[in-house]
């Protein structure tokens, strides 16, 4: 009975889920609140779905403890030691003010709103923090990763990540003591800390001298690659739990560790789509647990805190940027790009209420910021270029005193940069066998610029850079690869499947392409797809060799 219970109830999420993603995606609306709209459908609307009672629904609040961890393992993916250097002071000194300040300033709101002390240094730290999931979403949407405010924005909210962590932490030491025991509260959290060094250390450790081996010779099967760094996050999580530590930073420092392997960006495009079913359930059953009447009543507060996260927010980036070698324009798309709370607030008030830190009108009331901010923000984002015209042309900028575009306003502010970010014009060949290291050398000899892409990283280190691991069939592997400034695509693949997809895509993105058409059985296809050149080897090849045949006078 149990088990129906939990399918139904997983059901219902799902479809609820993808009903609602699909009515947001249409009035653009994030998928995070989509999903926290659903739950709020199926739990105080309808009561279809029950979270609090029975068996079934600590199974789908398992589900969803997962897809928090492997949202944290997605997030160590991007650290990089490289990225770490590369993101530069602003990222720093941004990520720290607008984090510190705002909690600070949030606090203090808080408290005058009428809220005790405590509950408003948890409040304030909650609403601290911008959303990743949501900013950089829209950014790819608007083709801005590589511009400098980007670039800005992405090394502000990896700083903001690495602070998460340390929150998290925090909140596990001080739930693990009884009210009101300061010396049982202050061992907990010495305890939670010196685990927490002891588990980075282990994956500094294991990422410089365990792991590159065993990782290296498996990455040849991308599946088998998926299944050993699932692994991985999980007996790091495992570590964690021994350690009294928070599953997500078991799975945090596992992604730290495969982070610094060269295959990390094929593995978090791998994860990226297991994270984001995961996400959607974590997202509607907390929709589920939420008591809208509670949040309702303290519906005062919850305007000042989304005026405060809308606009307070901003305003320190727009005081902290120009002060580090920007102009006002980077500036005024940055703040606008990171006013919004954070998906790691919900996770925040969800850990808060389970160790007794907050109740659940005020897991409502972050909620209820949550929705209001990622709901205003994405509009905000989306239009921000028109929005700093305005303030431009209003003369509200001037008290900044900075130009419209500072010394380092053209220099990369951080972030991961592909191989493909400055290619054009050049030819992109999927499948690194004997065909496709033949056709990279012979190209580059010609002084063609050339991007191999292979899943095997031992055979992209036979052709040299510029190189992308990676599956083609996948889109983010094109888009990294820059087809669409590509002058051709070529395939020396034997699959084909993946032969007429890469063959679609390129036609839907009017860029030639040459398909190896390995097998006589493929070329119909092939040809009705829309490829613009086929490499016939197998029947050139025959040719060939009945021509000579004929010279030597085997065969009339």
């Amino acid at each position: 009975m149990t088990d129906d219970l939990l399918l139904r109830d997983l059901g219902l999420i799902l479809v609820a889920a993808a009903g609602l993603a699909l009515v947001g995606r249409r009035f653009r609306v994030p998928g995070i609140v989509a999903y926290i709209l659903a739950g709020l459908l199926l739990g105080p609307a309808t009561g279809l779905v029950e979270v609090h009672h029975g068996d079934h629904a600590e199974g789908i609040a398992l589900i969803s403890e997962v897809g928090i961890a492997l949202l944290l393992f997605l997030v160590g993916l991007e650290l990089s030691f490289d990225t770490v250097r590369s993101v530069g002071r602003v990222a720093v000194a941004g990520g720290v003010a607008q984090t510190v300040v705002s909690g600070t300033l949030g606090s203090g709101l808080a408290v005058l709103l009428g809220y005790p002390p405590g509950t408003a240094l948890f409040l304030g730290v909650a609403l601290a923090f911008s959303s990743t999931v949501i900013v950089v979403k829209l950014l790819e949407k608007r083709g801005d990763l590589q511009e400098t405010y980007g670039q800005v924005t992405l090394g502000i909210l990896l700083v903001q990540d690495l602070l998460v962590i340390v929150v998290l932490t925090l909140v596990a030491g001080l739930g693990g003591g009884s009210e009101g025991d300061a010396m049982a509260m202050a061992g907990n959290l010495a305890a939670a800390f010196g685990g927490m060094a002891l588990l980075v250390a282990v994956a500094v450790v294991a990422s410089g001298r365990v792991l590159p081996v065993p990782f290296g010779w498996i990455a040849r099967s991308p599946e088998a690659l998926l299944v050993w760094s699932l692994c991985l996050c999980f007996l790091m999580i495992v570590a964690a739990q021994a350690l009294s530590l928070s599953v997500e930073l078991g799975a945090f420092l596992a992604g730290v560790s495969l982070a610094q392997l060269p295959f990390n960006q094929e593995l978090r495009r791998r994860v990226a789509p297991l994270v984001d079913f995961f996400l959607a359930v974590f997202f509607v059953s907390l929709g589920v647990s939420m008591d809208p009447g509670a949040a309702m009543v303290a519906w005062p507060a919850a305007l000042a805190l989304i005026a405060f996260v809308l606009v307070g927010k901003p305003l320190i980036l727009l005081l902290v940027i120009p002060r580090l070698g920007f102009g006002e324009r980077t500036a005024v798309l940055t703040g606008i790009t990171l006013g919004q709370s954070s998906e790691f607030s919900f996770i925040l008030a969800g850990l808060g209420v389970s160790a007794g830190l907050i109740g659940d009108d005020v897991l409502a009331l972050i909620g209820l910021v949550g929705l209001g901010t990622m709901g205003v923000s994405s509009g905000l984002i989306l239009n921000s270029r028109r929005i700093y015209v305005r303030l431009r042309a209003l003369g509200i900028l001037r008290a900044l005193h900075t130009p419209h575009e500072g010394p380092r306003d053209r220099e990369r502010a951080g972030g991961h940069h592909g191989p493909a970010d400055d290619m054009r014009d050049h030819v992109v060949v999927v499948g690194m066998n004997t065909m496709g290291r033949r056709i990279v050398l012979g190209l580059r000899e010609r002084g063609q610029p050339t991007l191999a892409v292979d899943t095997d990283p031992r055979k992209l280190e036979a052709v040299g850079e510029p190189a992308l691991l990676g599956s083609a069939i996948d889109l983010s592997v094109l888009e990294a690869a820059g087809i669409r400034r590509a002058r051709l695509l070529v395939s020396a693949l034997q699959i084909e499947d993946a032969n007429n997809l890469l063959a679609y895509r390129c036609r839907s993105f009017g860029v030639p392409c040459a398909i190896h058409a390995f097998d006589r059985s493929v070329v119909d296809d092939l040809r009705s797809i829309g490829a613009t050149h086929l490499i016939e080897s197998k029947t050139a090849g025959t040719r060939r060799l009945g021509e000579a045949l004929r010279e030597q006078g085997v065969y009339g």
